[in-house]
């Protein structure tokens, strides 16, 4: 019973040694006496027991890569730590079992150089705003160096980027007075529209009254020459009216008697507005001032 259940062990074994089951997620490199035979793809396989077998696994799905955060030196000469993500994938089991020792810790150090000699070239302000670049050329970089490997190199995001207490301190400081300055800038320029708009305020007023003072004088103006054509056209009306009554019988005692009386009516308000009171020398001769008066009736007359 001893010896069945040993032969039967044996059988097992030799069985396991016998059949090899690949996963779908994975490949494995067999060796034949230390000899790379071949990569098993997934599925079932039969190898030769004790001079097969099987030297490596390697994961075939996506990998992501913590790169722990490192100190770096910006072109501008500021101390910042980075830290980031690398996604690799496994393309060849050979060159990946023996093209290197350990893929993953070669891609984590390579990760770290080329990002230390990128971020060299680079400000601090493009430090953040040209992630999207840096990552494009870490991950040429990286793939390119590791093709030997067997890996691919499908991406990487840096993921923090944190200057040192001083630089954040001073970018603070940077940050305030540049806020500053903009308000500053904005209480300026909002002084500025201001003077502006007053000053165009008072330069329409000026226009406008400027506007209205000429209109004003051209009303005016227009009036007086309205008033000096009625009163011409008054007269001019009159006068031919005093010529019809001249040439009626008793016409030219109508007129001598009303320039008597206009006569008359000036000669009273000249000297009731007067300081000094002058008698006109006519007055005491009037046989000549009815000649006179006979004189501009003719005229009238005639006219």
């Amino acid at each position: 019973m001893f010896v069945l259940t040993l032969v039967l062990l044996a059988v097992l074994f030799i069985i396991y040694k016998l059949i090899l089951i690949v996963e779908m997620r994975e490949v494995c490199v067999v060796e034949r006496l230390g000899k790379f035979r071949a990569v098993m793809q997934p599925g079932v396989h039969f190898l030769i027991p004790f001079f097969d077998k099987v030297a490596y696994r390697h994961e075939t799905r996506e990998q992501v890569l913590d790169i722990p955060a490192q100190s770096c030196i910006s072109k501008d000469n500021i101390q910042i730590d980075v830290d980031g993500l690398v996604y690799i994938k496994v393309m060849d089991g050979a060159k990946a079992s023996y093209g290197i020792e350990d893929y993953q810790r070669a891609s984590v150090n390579l990760a770290q150089t080329t990002m230390r000699s990128e971020i060299g070239k680079l400000n601090l302000s493009q430090t953040f705003s040209e992630r999207e670049a840096l990552n494009e050329i870490i991950v040429r970089e990286i793939d390119k160096a590791s093709d030997p490997w067997g890996i691919k190199v499908l991406r990487y995001e840096v993921r923090n980027i944190t200057p040192s207490a001083n630089v954040i301190h001073t970018l603070e400081k940077q940050m305030e007075a540049e806020r500053k300055k903009r308000a500053e800038i904005t209480l300026a320029n909002a002084e500025r529209d201001s003077i502006i708009n007053l000053s165009e305020g008072e330069r329409q007023e000026a226009i406008n009254l400027s506007e209205g003072d000429k209109q004003r004088q051209i009303n005016e103006a227009e009036g007086r020459a309205k008033e000096i054509e009625i009163i011409a056209d008054a007269t001019a009306k009159g006068m031919a009216l005093i010529a019809r009554a001249a040439n009626h019988p008793g016409g030219d005692d109508a007129i001598k008697m009303r320039l008597m009386q206009e006569f008359i009516d000036q000669a009273g308000s000249v000297l009731k507005h007067a300081d000094v009171s002058i008698l006109p020398t006519e007055i005491a001769k009037l046989d000549a001032f009815f000649t006179g008066v006979e004189k501009v009736s003719s005229t009238v007359k005639g006219a």
